[in-house]
């Protein structure tokens, strides 16, 4: 993605540190951080720092390779590196990418820090290629004049580069496909308001914020034609765990006959979890729906209370979409009405 004609990656490896665009502060700052030691990057996946199923594992593999180079220097190098394994996964549990990484280059890492270094930055350009596959096989979807509605931000923010449900719109309007995108904001933390929007601007897009709660009369008014979501695990039978509100907008788009799509790359796919009552759905801090944030009078952010005091809030970051409301699948391998991945369409 290019922002003020430079090309980003939303997480990225330059020596031994782990760099990575903070979203907590788009869109009102771009900014960039970054990580020498892993416990830092553990924090910065629980405190959303950066967020995405793509992006969280890509920042999990460069998380384990720090840890290895830093484990070399204990007296026990498997035990450390065990340990380290175990709190990098603690840092979030929905993400199956996160998890999937972490294998990948604990694995090798037993061989050597260089290795495990090696492997994250394969699995982590490997992301980058699955979101631009996904965007040539999706856009085949796309149609001039289209209303195309989307929620939370599955961007080029949430992989390595080019994103999950926005790929095929980045593609599409690559091609000269003149579309309008309603981007859901997303609440509690507005990931579409804020994060989407911004990506969307970037790349000069027709775009639109809707309410959450405002899809259903877009739909009922005819303004939205196709639906298109990112996830964060999906189920050996094509249940999909994605952001809160998904399964919603789901169930509203099947009533009015529109297609739904899921955009991931293979590493979203969980085929040891049989579907989705397996998957584990994370409960987050109630200040998330207790406050809001953003910027005051002088830039700097800040956060006010928008719930009554003491109010008992339920936070879940995740809701589980049955694959029954599910059209098709669009993965770095093609389109797919059924899993595993038997029609193609």
């Amino acid at each position: 993605m290019l922002v003020g004609g430079k090309a980003y990656h939303s997480v990225w490896m330059e020596g031994l540190e782990v760099c990575m665009i903070d979203q907590t502060r788009l869109p009102f700052a771009f900014v960039e951080v970054r990580y020498s030691d892993y416990r830092e990057v553990v924090h910065a996946i629980k405190t959303m720092v950066t967020r995405g199923a793509g992006a969280i594992g890509a920042a999990a593999g460069f998380a384990m390779a720090q840890a290895a180079f830093a484990a070399r220097k204990t007296e026990n190098y498997e035990t450390a590196l065990q340990a380290a394994r175990e709190e990098i996964a603690s840092a979030r549990p929905t993400a199956r990418d996160l998890f999937d990484s972490l294998a990948q280059v604990h694995k090798v890492a037993l061989q050597s820090p260089e290795a495990a270094l090696e492997k994250a930055i394969q699995l982590a350009d490997a992301n980058a290629e699955a979101g631009r596959l996904i965007g040539q096989h999706g856009k085949k979807l796309l149609r001039e004049g289209m209303g195309v509605l989307t929620h939370c931000n599955a961007g080029w923010l949430a992989l390595v580069d080019y994103g999950s449900a926005l790929s095929p719109l980045y593609a599409a309007h690559t091609d000269g496909i003149r579309f309008r995108v309603y981007a859901g904001e997303t609440r509690p933390r507005s990931q579409g308001g804020r994060l989407t929007a911004w990506e969307l601007g970037q790349a000069g897009m027709d775009y639109r914020v809707i309410p959450d709660n405002a899809s259903a009369w877009l739909m009922h008014q005819g303004k939205i034609d196709l639906l298109i979501t990112g996830a964060d695990r999906i189920a050996a039978n094509g249940d999909t765990a994605n952001k809160i509100g998904t399964l919603e907008k789901a169930i509203i788009a099947r009533h009015y006959s529109i297609p739904f799509y899921v955009a991931a790359p293979s590493s979203t796919f969980d085929f040891d979890c049989k579907d989705g009552s397996s998957i584990v759905i994370e409960e987050r801090n109630e200040d998330e729906v207790t406050h809001q944030s953003g910027p005051d009078e002088s830039g700097q952010i800040r956060k006010v209370r928008v719930i009554a005091p003491g109010t008992g809030v339920e936070n879940p970051a995740f809701d589980v979409t049955p694959r029954s409301l599910i059209t098709g699948y669009i993965t770095e391998k093609g389109m797919f009405k059924s899993l595993p991945f038997e029609e193609k369409r």
